[in-house]
């Protein structure tokens, strides 16, 4: 990991762990991505090609290791390919601590309804700022089918007022 620190903030990010899953997958030299999703892209779990599941987990967890310094992609972690073309556009990309009078906890949520094309379930995510320094984030899918938005938005917001408390 590398850190920068001031009087005001401290940043921490995973550049050279990026690098290197770039370099590993052989996604180095692919076309960069401003985002880590594409917008309206809906999850489809099974496609039709077979993938070396082992080097697929593998790659995953690894993803998840680097969520932890970057939690714009909670999200798409699933989509890998995705995600590898949007670290070359993003590569320092870390954490940023600040020091502030603002003692105040804020908490952000959203739900995705119906966004997994297989079984229709909504994703959940939130974030929690503490001071104005992000703490806290997730997005994990639902374990029940919601009948509309504002159940799978009631849902993410159940989630994330246990997670405050």
């Amino acid at each position: 990991m590398e850190f920068a620190r001031t009087k005001k903030s401290i940043s921490v990010s995973q550049r050279k762990y990026t690098l290197d899953l770039l370099k590993e997958t052989g996604m180095l030299g692919s076309k960069p991505s401003k985002t880590p999703i594409e917008f309206g892209n809906k999850i489809k779990m099974f496609e039709g090609d077979s993938v070396d599941k082992g080097r697929y987990q593998q790659l995953v967890g690894k993803l998840i290791y680097l969520s932890h310094t970057r939690p714009d992609i909670a999200f798409t972690i699933s989509l890998v390919n995705q995600i590898l073309r949007y670290f070359k556009q993003t590569l320092g990309i870390g954490l940023y601590f600040k020091k502030s009078s603002d003692r105040k906890v804020e908490v952000f949520t959203d739900a995705d309804w119906a966004g997994t094309i297989d079984d229709r379930k909504s994703a959940s995510s939130y974030c929690t700022l503490l001071w104005g320094n992000l703490v806290t984030w997730r997005s994990k899918k639902q374990s029940v089918v919601a009948r509309s938005s504002a159940e799978a938005e009631y849902r993410a917001m159940a989630h994330v007022v246990c997670e405050v408390i």
